[in-house]
């Protein structure tokens, strides 16, 4: 075992060829990844650190510490500790540290919060707008549709190729996190929408990417695959032309999705396979979203729910 460690910038760079071929992560995990590492070496090099085995819990508690400083959220504070922890548990296994100095640095406790949500009625209320004309508006309106009816990632949905949805299955094959591939129903007014898109794109001959089977679902005014950033916009603009006046992100549909699921009784390990999460913990906090609803609901309800 080397006592000389490595050059902080060799070991990032080590690091991120581990994460895509050995652990085969996702381009969205290793970005955050290593761009969390790359601000950790910048503040090493700030102060006088360039090598992995310089680095102590006392070096990795002093770096948190300037985060708190400087405002960082604790959730954000927590997914640099958990990269850090990543980070020194691969040197260790090549032999560039002597021991994890980040494995007994405590993550600050983060703050619990409800994941928003739009009710049925804000839900109905987005689906009754007026969609752009043409061949945009008919890509929207089956965005929107998809992302409500089978509650994917915005990675999911733009992943999409043509093939992957089955029309008379009512099925659509998507690769999540790890690429990881599940299949997940899509309801009826989803895959209607998905079908008068498609036939619009055809009736144009919208495609640049290779033949028709291969094709992107969802493509942008170019005819090249939509990304999560346009997908983004297009939400935030039906949203504010729907007036439910919230601030929605497409993962809010997803939310949306697993929370009315939640509430008209589905069992809580179907909505954990439906959302590709790998803990059962992580789609717990769909329960609470549904106590609070039967709280509002209870309170507005029932004659003797506020007593004096």
């Amino acid at each position: 075992m080397t006592t000389k460690g490595i050059r902080i910038e060799d070991a990032i760079r080590d690091f991120g060829i581990h994460m895509e071929v050995e652990r085969n992560l996702s381009y969205h995990t290793r970005r955050s990844y290593l761009s969390d590492l790359g601000q950790f070496r910048e503040f090493l090099l700030e102060n006088g650190v360039d090598r992995s085995c310089d680095v102590d819990q006392v070096v990795i508690r002093t770096f948190l510490a300037s985060l708190y400083r400087g405002k960082t959220k604790k959730v954000t504070i927590s997914r640099k500790v958990a990269s850090l922890r990543a980070f020194f548990k691969f040197l260790l296994r090549e032999g560039a540290v002597r021991y994890n100095p980040a494995q007994m640095v405590q993550a600050p406790k983060t703050d619990k919060y409800l994941p928003s949500f739009l009710s049925i009625d804000e839900v109905f209320s987005l689906l009754k707008v007026k969609f752009e004309p043409g061949l945009s508006g008919l890509r929207d309106r089956a965005i929107i549709e998809f992302l409500y009816s089978a509650g994917v990632r915005v990675s999911e949905l733009t992943g999409l190729n043509v093939t992957d949805v089955d029309f008379s299955g009512g099925l659509a094959k998507v690769r999540g996190k790890g690429r990881k591939e599940r299949i997940v129903p899509v309801g009826g007014p989803a895959l209607s929408a998905l079908r008068v898109y498609i036939d619009g794109r055809t009736e144009t001959g919208k495609n640049k990417t290779g033949t028709y089977e291969e094709s992107p679902l969802f493509l942008n005014r170019a005819g090249s695959r939509l990304t999560p950033r346009s997908v983004r916009r297009i939400i935030d603009k039906y949203i504010t032309l729907s007036g439910v006046g919230k601030k929605i992100s497409p993962h809010a549909l997803r939310h949306t999705f697993a929370t009315h699921l939640m509430d008209a009784g589905a069992d809580l390990r179907v909505i954990q396979e439906l959302l590709g999460h790998e803990s059962l913990s992580t789609t717990q906090k769909y329960t609470s979203v549904s106590v609070t609803r039967l709280m509002e609901v209870y309170d507005k309800s029932h004659p003797r729910a506020r007593g004096e």
